[in-house]
């Protein structure tokens, strides 16, 4: 890529690229994470860290709460889900752990797993740690540092793409955890009358009934045609990007409601 920041030994580079790579703010107040308590859990699985972590928090996520432990010697992501929640099935930790887990030796853009934890006398929720991924977080924006011309922005998106793609092709029947992600077969017709029933229970009288779209709907949906994992939030500020080449997609993050599906 043309673009200065990519030079090597280069003071004013690294400068640039330590405010491209995507990084916690400080925890959010009323989110604070007892961080001894996962110290001392993850030394009892039998994870090699040095000293206590420093804790900071991602913006990014629309639900659960995303923090980055910094040892002297590992550099991990906790991912939990927000307090006060009781629907598991939504934030359910151990399904997003299960499926990166089961994805590792054959999708290259899943973190490494390092341990889950179901013991909610913790922290007072299940939480898994996975190594973290350096790199860039598109988000709403790239960062401004990062200016890329049109062909290298199609690159960047026909690269997205394609991760899309090798992930649908991933055999999931040569794997039990991934087999029991979902029913498959008549995901088409499940989503529609889902969301129809989901917009029922919904609706207030402000808003029309859209009695016509949801029957068309109903009766035009279509026949699945083919199963396979399907990632199900799948955007730009779920990608890793590497922070020498913006284009290329370097991990992938989110898993909470990975399914098996219809592409």
């Amino acid at each position: 890529m043309a673009t200065e920041y990519h030079a090597k030994n280069n003071d004013t580079n690294n400068q640039t690229l330590s405010k491209v790579l995507d990084r916690g703010g400080e925890v959010r107040e009323g989110e604070a994470l007892d961080d001894k308590a996962v110290s001392t859990w993850l030394r009892t699985q039998g994870i090699d860290i040095e000293g206590e972590p420093t804790v900071t928090q991602f913006s990014g996520g629309a639900s659960n709460w995303t923090y980055r432990l910094q040892y002297n010697n590992q550099d991990l992501i906790l991912r939990r889900p927000p307090k006060g929640t009781k629907a598991k099935s939504a934030h359910d930790m151990v399904r997003e752990y299960t499926v990166q887990e089961a994805l590792k030796d054959a999708y290259p853009y899943v973190p490494k797993m390092v341990a889950l934890c179901t013991d909610e006398e913790v922290i007072g929720a299940d939480f898994y740690v996975m190594e973290r991924m350096e790199g860039i977080i598109p988000r709403a924006n790239l960062p401004k540092e990062i200016v890329l011309t049109s062909a290298q922005t199609r690159k960047l998106c026909t690269n997205v793409i394609d991760a899309l793609i090798e992930l649908h092709q991933v055999d999931y029947q040569e794997h039990p955890d991934l087999l029991a992600l979902g029913r498959g077969d008549g995901y088409c017709e499940r989503q529609v009358s889902g969301w129809d029933k989901r917009y029922v229970k919904a609706k207030t009288p402000n808003v029309p009934s859209f009695a016509l779209v949801r029957q068309w709907l109903g009766k035009h949906t279509p026949a699945d045609s083919s199963t396979c994992v399907i990632h199900n939030d799948w955007r730009f500020d779920n990608v890793i990007l590497d922070a020498n080449d913006p284009t290329k997609v370097i991990g992938v993050l989110d898993w909470e409601m990975a399914t098996l599906g219809d592409p």
